[in-house]
Formats: structure tokens, sequence, C-alpha cells
């Protein structure tokens, strides 16, 4: 299992890798606006996915952390 500054660390290299600093800390200060609302864009982003899209996104996330869920069923 990840510490929490192992999460934090690897949150932060993917952001930087995906879209530079600049962006990076962009987002970080979205997410940590009081206006903004985690759960209801949360909603909104599940919303867009089909039902397929979503069951081939947790599939594709379980075969990348097998380390984290080796006891999980498969869907």
């Amino acid at each position: 299992m990840i510490d929490t500054f192992g999460t934090l660390r690897r949150g932060m290299e993917v952001l930087t890798e995906n879209m530079g600093i600049v962006e990076a800390e962009e987002f970080i200060f979205l997410i940590k606006s009081e206006h903004f609302d985690y759960t209801e864009w949360q909603r909104r982003y599940f919303d867009n996915m089909t039902l397929e899209e979503l069951k081939l996104s947790i599939e594709e996330y379980f075969e990348n952390h097998e380390d984290l869920f080796h006891n999980a069923t498969k869907l």
C-alpha cells in the first residue's frame, strides 16, 4: 500500500507530466477552491460515460493496479 506522501507524489507527477507545471498548479487551485463541488463535478463526469466505458475504465484500473487489489473479484 502506498503512503500519503507517495500518493501525493504520484499524483503530482501524473499532473505535471500530462498538463505541465502551470496547468497542474491551476488544477490544484481549482480543486481547492471553495466554490468547487467535487461531488457535482464527479457526477457530471460519470454521467457522460456509457456503462461500457465505465466498466472498461474500472477493468483497466484494476489491471494496472493488481498489487492493490489482489483479492478483488473481476467485474
